[in-house]
């Protein structure tokens, strides 16, 4: 993710753009299209002396009324995405501190077993849930675990929801044994249950993309917009007209490709949610929480850039 700091320095981050991957493709798109333009233009006019079919301006105003139209709906719908999985993940470091800061006060001081257990295992379950929407658990990331349970956690599909089952009949079992009263229970039961509804959430922004008929419309749309340009601008502007439709181009493709980019704010694009530092965060403040140490494993690396 790109972290800046807003109305800092204009200049800088408009430079900062063009390490942007999806800015490098739109970039690549509208220099492709200027190009192509270019040569129909020195085709039709330097070569064969034609006289392109000429589309009344106004035309070109009304379809892109149309366009952005689209293309509004198409960024909000994506920004909603984006916003939605950032506020579970910001419930989710809420209610894991929670929790932890309420096992810390119903667990003796002294049984440091269990706010071990706790503690790796609340971190874990947001290590596996922050593997799990990138396409797949990576064991080796998971923090204090033995080889038994390395090799039943490799046995599961849903690894997340096994940790938080762990969790659950762990607290289950020390209230069983008397070690937690049934109020500690009742406390602690809204907190665990989060962990499966933040989980389902995320899997629902994630599975259920933006419908396939709207995304390939409103690229069908661009596509034929950017193709009569040249009936509208070429004739009267000539190669001046290459500039423009390049203009227009770049601002129509730019729009749709950015929400490409953050409709699945998980992975690891440099506008997608950095939930890899959020993990991060969550796992040093359960451990500070139960006063068990901080664990030494070190911080993931993201593709993080900062801008100042």
């Amino acid at each position: 993710m790109i972290i800046y700091e807003s109305n800092r320095n204009w200049l800088r981050d408009v430079n900062h753009l063009y390490r942007s991957y999806t800015m490098q493709k739109i970039v690549r798109s509208t220099l492709w299209v200027g190009a192509g333009m270019t040569l129909i233009n020195f085709l039709v006019h330097g070569v064969f002396k034609l006289t392109l079919w000429r589309i009344e301006t106004g035309t070109f105003s009304l379809l892109g009324i149309v366009l952005s139209i689209l293309l509004v709906f198409r960024t909000n719908s994506a920004y909603d995405r984006w916003w939605e999985g950032r506020r579970q993940w910001g419930n989710l470091v809420n209610n894991c501190r929670t929790l932890a800061m309420l096992l810390h006060a119903s667990l003796p001081e002294s049984d440091l077993e269990s706010r071990r257990f706790m503690a790796a295992h609340i971190a874990n379950f947001c290590i596996a849930l922050k593997e799990h929407l990138r396409g797949g658990v990576k064991l080796t990331e998971l923090i204090h675990v033995t080889a038994e349970e390395r090799d039943l956690y490799g046995t599961k599909t849903h690894l997340p929801n096994f940790i938080a089952a762990q969790i659950q009949v762990n607290v289950q079992e020390k209230v069983r044994a008397g070690e937690l009263t049934a109020a500690d229970l009742l406390n602690i039961k809204p907190h665990t249950q989060t962990l499966y509804d933040v989980a389902g959430a995320c899997e629902r922004i994630k599975k259920t993309p933006i419908p396939f008929s709207y995304n390939v419309y409103l690229k069908l749309y661009i596509s034929a917009y950017t193709l009569i340009l040249p009936f509208g601008l070429l004739p009267n502007f000539g190669y001046v007209g290459v500039g423009l439709i390049m203009f227009i181009f770049f601002a129509f493709i730019g729009i749709e490709l950015m929400a490409e980019e953050i409709e699945e704010p998980f992975g690891l694009d440099c506008n997608d949610l950095p939930i890899g530092d959020i993990t991060h965060t969550i796992k040093q403040n359960v451990y500070e929480l139960l006063e068990v140490g901080h664990p030494e494993e070190p911080k993931p690396k993201e593709l993080y850039q900062k801008v100042f």
